[in-house]
């Protein structure tokens, strides 16, 4: 699939592949978390949202990250726009034919559940910005876990029980985390059933088209 477009599923799985190599890297250069965090001068907590793909760490905190790595350069080769033009006068700006695409084509390991995982992630961090302009749908998502507690179902009820601190808190970093237990929190979740059914079918969606592969083309000026 080709795409020009920035859907919030494909930046946020561009967020967690950028992650995961930061930390890729870091373990190759035998950098453990407290000196890393030392060098780029950030707390270990920050660090670890910018390895696990968080989009709240600023830009700068991700470049000063990439610096101390020694790939500042990548960043630096989008903020320079390497790519430009030919000169009127040549004969490249004279050439009839099709201008040169650059792609770039991004995907999900499915055998490695990469795709579930994201689909749960983005749900959420929809339903969440929801629930915090709307006191109302928190209300309704703390109806709904009374319901399901009511219901006696043992298997989830550690997780429900967790669940009525979250909404009362507004503990929302721990059901959108990368661990295990932030999974099995939202599967466990009064949120998603919040969503429109149209907002689900878009996210959907584009989870779906990121499983095959989407291709993010740049057609350069002749």
């Amino acid at each position: 699939m080709n795409s020009t477009d920035s859907s919030a599923v494909l930046q946020r799985q561009l967020l967690l592949q950028l992650g995961d190599r930061l930390r890729r890297l870091r373990k190759a250069q035998r950098l453990g978390t407290v000196e890393m965090a030392r060098r780029v001068g950030i707390s270990r907590t920050t660090l670890a949202a910018v390895e696990a793909g968080d989009p709240a760490p600023s830009i700068g905190t991700y470049l000063r990250v990439m610096a101390v790595l020694g790939i500042g350069g990548d960043l630096a080769l989008l903020a320079g726009d390497v790519m430009h033009p030919a000169p009127a006068d040549s004969a490249a700006a004279r050439s009839r034919r099709s201008a040169p695409q650059v792609q770039v084509l991004v995907s999900t390991d499915t055998a490695r559940h990469q795709a579930q995982d994201l689909q749960s992630l983005v749900l959420h961090e929809e339903a969440v910005r929801r629930v915090r302009a709307d006191p109302a749908l928190l209300a309704q998502a703390q109806d709904t876990l009374q319901t399901w507690l009511a219901a006696g179902n043992q298997r989830s009820a550690s997780l429900w029980l967790e669940w009525q601190t979250i909404l009362e808190e507004g503990k929302w970093s721990k059901v959108l985390g990368r661990t295990r237990h932030a999974q099995e929190l939202r599967q466990a979740s009064p949120l998603t059933p919040l969503l429109p059914p149209e907002v689900r079918e878009r996210i959907l969606g584009e989870v779906g088209s990121l499983k095959k592969g989407v291709v993010l083309s740049r057609e350069t000026a002749p």
